[in-house]
């Protein structure tokens, strides 16, 4: 196969990926976990979503650990 058409597949695969985690994420309690830090006063409100990043950032590298090691 081609270098684009593995591309393009690739793409494609990863699209509907991200179709589905949208469709679901309403669901899912990514920016609702205790270590995120929400500060509200007045009309100001600060959100800083550490445990949420965390999480995200030890799944993709697990993902990526597994998709780099053939």
């Amino acid at each position: 196969m081609q270098p684009i058409g593995k591309l393009l597949i690739f793409a494609g695969v990863m699209l509907i990926l991200f179709g589905l985690l949208f469709s679901f994420s309403s669901k899912l309690p990514f920016g609702k976990l205790p270590g995120d830090i929400i500060i509200k006063k007045g009309n100001f409100t600060f959100y800083f979503p550490l445990a949420t990043s965390i999480l995200l950032s030890i799944i993709l590298t697990v993902i990526m650990y597994f998709l780099n090691k053939r």
